[in-house]
């Protein structure tokens, strides 16, 4: 579970997220986070969320966003703010460590979409771009579709796509929520 202060990384990507507020924090109007991001980092998955706006502010460093496929740059001190249902990915480009704080309104279940996705990051059962195998993110889609779309594929065709596999993931052993990541 998501607490005060608690860190959760993905080895693979160098990203490294410390929970300053949470949902249970704040009654579930916020999630707020500290994010850390290694020198060039590889561009995320581009994605959406449905019903949250994020709120960025730049602390140190340089952030690549692209925001509705247009690239920006944002620099120390700058804020960007992501409505709900807007494409973007975020990554840091530069020779040097960037450091971002990361609000999510409302907070919503995302704190345990981050914790497990980093959890199988951190066990090494991600593929070399970060991504799980297609029978773990149809799991993962399917039960936290309300916080995280991937963009490039309609989202009617991700909802019967991750509907039709997610028995069989739970068949052969695969959870969306695995306890000793929220713990």
């Amino acid at each position: 579970m998501a607490v005060k202060n608690k860190m959760i990384s993905n080895p693979g990507s160098g990203q490294t997220i410390r929970f300053i507020q949470t949902g249970r924090d704040t009654g579930g109007r916020l999630l707020e986070m500290e994010s850390v991001y290694s020198s060039h980092s590889k561009e995320p998955v581009a994605h959406y969320h449905p019903q949250q706006e994020e709120e960025f502010t730049v602390e140190e460093g340089t952030i690549s966003v692209r925001l509705n496929g247009e690239l920006r740059i944002l620099q120390q001190g700058e804020q960007l703010v992501i409505p709900a249902n807007t494409v973007h990915s975020m990554w840091n480009h530069s020779d040097q460590q960037s450091r971002v704080n990361w609000k999510v309104r409302p907070a919503l279940d995302t704190e345990y979409l981050l914790e497990t996705g980093m959890g199988l990051a951190a066990d090494g059962k991600v593929n070399e771009n970060g991504l799980p195998s297609v029978l773990q993110t149809a799991l993962l889609m399917f039960r936290y579709k309300q916080v995280y779309r991937l963009a490039k594929i309609p989202y009617v065709i991700q909802l019967i796509l991750f509907g039709i596999l997610s028995p069989f993931a739970k068949l052969v052993g695969y959870r969306s929520v695995y306890k000793k990541y929220i713990d």
